[in-house]
């Protein structure tokens, strides 16, 4: 599944999207995956995701992505909705798994289930899961995807292409050996889907006062940057070098012929943090076992140069609509599943 091209978005959805609502304090903005509405004394942060594309954990998941943006905010998560739409009236073995694991999935990030939608639609081939996820600020000061500042280091958690390299793992394996990856290899990507959550470290660095979060979801690193870059009107420079690739990661980067930088990666966190902050940060996440990297900096202008061994690779243009797990989608068959 793949988004809109932003021109098609800001042609056919966003002129939609009126609201004269003073309580609205951040509506509908590209690049900004949340929204903020004044309830009462507080704020409370919302947040939409729907997944269609992985089969395996797919309620498990979607807990998971939708709630990571709300923590990007700085707020930790509290309440989900859940949309679940399987193909059959009679695929209640499918309804049953993935209502388990949404069970497991809030538990782990210690959300409650407050309602939702559950159904059949012949028109679908895959079961669809979309989550509601919501928050109260309770007093915190909101980080978005525009707060970054020139001067800012940019930090990325544990690594890239996370996500995307799990679900091929688990939704393409009969592909995967084919491709010459192993079995010992399949055990190793899927384990990745073990640190799909960024709300650990988003409520940690928005703590630590980070001037710009967002989690790496569909376009990958990249694409979260441009956003970044986008947004807060400014410039990034990135040293390639030092971006996470794990080993696993690489090898089924190589077999499937996708590119990590733009792979989904729900698991990364990006987020900008002042100079004058880098160390308190950094030692934070130290203590809490969280592995990072400060890959570059914000600086005056705009797009994302990334610095390689053949020279710098600039890249200026939003492209929402791309992206490598989509690509793979269109490429290969997934495993049959019962």
């Amino acid at each position: 599944m793949s988004k809109f091209s932003l021109e098609h978005l800001n042609k056919y959805v966003f002129p939609h999207f009126v609201c004269d609502d003073p309580d609205v304090i951040l509506g509908s903005v590209f690049g900004e995956d949340v929204a903020l509405t004044r309830i009462g004394e507080d704020v409370l942060v919302s947040h939409l995701d729907p997944i269609v594309g992985a089969v395996n954990d797919i309620g498990w998941l979607a807990v998971h992505v939708a709630c990571n943006d709300i923590a990007t905010s700085g707020a930790p998560p509290r309440w989900i909705q859940l949309l679940v739409l399987v193909p059959s009236e009679n695929d209640l073995a499918l309804l049953k798994k993935i209502m388990t694991d949404v069970e497991r999935g809030a538990k782990e990030v210690g959300v409650s289930i407050i309602g939702g939608h559950t159904g059949y639609s012949s028109a679908l081939s895959r079961p669809l899961v979309a989550v509601t996820a919501l928050g109260p600020l309770n007093g915190r000061k909101p980080v978005l995807t525009s707060g970054a500042q020139v001067g800012d280091h940019i930090l990325i958690s544990k690594g890239i292409a996370l996500e995307g390299t799990a679900i091929l793992a688990s939704d393409f394996s009969k592909t995967a050996l084919k491709l010459g990856l192993t079995d010992g290899d399949l055990w190793d990507a899927k384990a990745l889907m073990r640190h799909v959550s960024v709300v650990p470290e988003a409520v940690l660095l928005g703590k630590c006062g980070a001037s710009a979060m967002h989690d790496v979801t569909r376009g990958g690193l990249l694409e979260t940057l441009m956003e970044i870059s986008r947004l807060s009107d400014v410039g990034l420079e990135i040293q390639y070098e030092k971006i996470p690739i794990h080993e696993i990661v690489a090898c089924f980067s190589r077999a499937f012929q996708f590119d990590p930088l733009k792979m989904i990666s729900s698991g990364t966190l990006v987020a900008a943090i002042s100079p004058s902050k880098i160390d308190d940060a950094a030692a934070k996440l130290e203590q809490a076992g969280i592995p990072y990297a400060d890959i570059g900096k914000v600086v005056p202008g705009q797009g994302v140069g990334v610095q390689m061994e053949d020279g710098e690779k600039m890249y200026h243009d939003i492209h929402a609509e791309e992206d490598e797990l989509a690509r793979m989608w269109t490429l290969y068959s997934p495993d049959e599943t019962s």
